[in-house]
């Protein structure tokens, strides 16, 4: 069903108004999309078939360079203060831009869906000027049947032009790279950046919008499921072993990284994966590894050797944050349809480098939707140079930047979701156990599997509990296979009063990130807050 339009032809842009473009490749395949990018000079294939690819500056994403159009559509519905805003005429500026920068220009198009959930998916056209961006977003959204291309009828359209040069004082942006979104054009426009993630993000903003308003939860999480539908749901910000726990061989992986909780069940937005390949390594990770060695695989920002054309994947001189982008079929065990049931369990990881929390505590509906609205983790950073604090990290609904609306209006959403469909949830440490950063060592892996299977079988919930004093949720007291102490943080510190006071601190971090949300939910998600130790924390001001 690909197509190739060149000049003088029509090229089913038009009713956009891009016309003047050299040639328009439309829906051409994976095949077809490395042939172009190779002859474009855009990428170089490396031992095993990967298309090797740089992004230049922007390695990651460029957030302060992202903005939404403000008007009547989005004025009361955009949380503004996470939120940069342009006005009309400055999109509409941008986009005359925008369309005169493509005239010439040999374009790349394809007609995709987020989301696999047949009543709730978006038909979105995607236009890039780079063929290896086209193979990136083709790999990452899901792919329409043959017949679903005969009548696709976009509801959205996102332009990419990483050669063209935004002008902060036509465009009201702040440098010549830009993200802007118009939700009443249905829209978005990408320039000056090279990363592709823009574009795979940009399709996860505008979900993120839109679904609220149809009661559709969407969510920046893993996903995954068994034979008889025992579907679970993986919060976690990097770091917190999302991607590895998840990634379990047992069961069927439906997604990674991004899906929607609907009336249907659970669904991935994408047809792909987009991982970080930086020090992967194939014992930890054999089927993410697998992949960059496969043809298809595009690898943004990894080094290869020139003349064996060999990876080094721990090599950071391009980026820290080098990636691979592949089908999700290319892992085993992952879901064809990218769907299944409702779920019967929700965890959110945290990697509490404090070593205060439990490895694992059973959270209520309130309780879950405090710590969704808080995103917590904590990293430990400086450590190159000694420094051994931990630092806190919030980040609302475990995806802050890709939220437009209030993170109350999704907190909401997801506490009736679980308590419709009666869903356990559960918050797991991956961090530290038996004293902070520096002083304790790391959950072993063993132990927060074993916790985890057991949440996962149903087991867990015949357990003996305690409340937690300081965070007021329940804890295991006894679980098979793992070593009881390990179940009280506190008994595990050396000194049980130094417990009192990183606990008592890890809790007021909590109350002052919640503050901001107090005055957006029910007195009952508030009252489900951590309690504050003040002798503990009279102890530390005092030191």
């Amino acid at each position: 069903m690909s197509s190739v339009a060149t000049n003088g032809q029509a090229t089913g842009l038009e009713h956009l108004g891009i016309e003047g473009a050299a040639a328009v490749y439309r829906n051409l395949n994976e095949a077809a999309l490395y042939e172009e990018a190779v002859k474009r000079g855009e990428g170089e294939i490396a031992e095993g078939g990967p298309l090797v690819v740089k992004t230049g500056l922007h390695t990651g994403r460029s957030a302060n360079d992202k903005f939404t159009v403000r008007d009547e559509t989005t004025e009361d519905t955009v949380w503004w203060e996470k939120n940069a805003s342009m006005t009309p005429g400055q999109f509409a500026a941008l986009w005359e831009d925008f369309k005169t920068h493509m005239k010439g220009k040999e374009l790349f198009v394809q007609d995709l869906f987020g989301g696999a959930d047949l009543d709730h998916r978006l038909p979105v056209t995607i236009v890039n000027e780079l063929a290896w961006h086209n193979l990136f977003i083709r790999h990452l959204l899901r792919r329409p049947e043959a017949h679903e291309l005969n009548d696709f009828e976009a509801q959205f359209t996102i332009v990419n032009l990483p050669s063209f040069k935004a002008d902060p004082a036509r465009h009201g942006c702040r440098s010549e790279t830009i993200i802007a979104v118009d939700f009443n054009r249905r829209m978005v426009l990408i320039g000056g950046t090279s990363y592709a993630g823009e574009t795979k993000k940009s399709v996860f903003t505008i979900l993120n919008y839109l679904l609220p308003a149809k009661g559709v939860m969407p969510m920046h999480c893993s996903v995954n499921t068994t034979e008889n539908d025992n579907a679970a749901i993986f919060f976690g910000l990097s770091g917190t072993g999302k991607t590895t726990l998840s990634a379990d061989a047992s069961r069927t992986l439906v997604g990674d990284d991004e899906h929607g909780w609907s009336e249907n069940g659970l669904f991935n937005f994408e047809g792909g994966c987009y991982a970080k390949m930086i020090r992967l390594s194939a014992e930890a990770e054999p089927e993410i590894f697998a992949t960059t060695k496969q043809w298809g695989t595009v690898l943004e920002n990894v080094v290869m050797d020139p003349v064996t054309r060999k990876l080094d994947l721990d090599d950071a001189t391009l980026a820290e944050n080098s990636r691979g982008a592949y089908p999700i079929h290319a892992i085993p065990n992952a879901s064809a349809t990218g769907r299944c049931g409702q779920p019967r369990n929700l965890v959110m990881l945290t990697c509490d480098a404090y070593g205060v929390m439990p490895p694992i505590a059973k959270l209520t509906p309130a309780q879950a939707m405090y710590h969704f609205l808080s995103g917590y983790t904590a990293k430990v950073a400086g450590t190159e140079k000694g420094v051994k604090e931990p630092t806190a990290t919030f980040s609302a609904c475990f995806g802050g930047p890709f939220m437009p609306r209030h993170p109350a209006e999704y907190g909401a959403l997801l506490r009736e979701l679980i308590a419709e469909h009666d869903v356990d949830c559960w918050l797991v440490n991956t961090g530290w156990t038996s004293g902070a950063y520096g002083t304790g060592h790391r959950m072993p892996i063993k132990a927060t599997r074993t916790l985890l299977n057991a949440a996962l079988d149903g087991s867990l919930k015949n357990a003996t509990y305690r409340e937690d004093p300081n965070f007021g949720f329940m804890v295991p007291t006894s679980v098979p296979g793992v070593d009881d102490q390990i179940l009280n943080p506190r008994s595990t510190w050396a000194d049980g009063d130094a417990y009192d006071v990183q606990a008592a601190r890890l809790a007021a971090m909590f109350i002052e990130n919640f503050a901001k949300y107090e005055d957006h939910v029910a007195p009952y998600v508030i009252a489900a807050a951590p309690r504050v130790n003040q002798a503990a924390l009279s102890r530390f001001a005092a030191e």
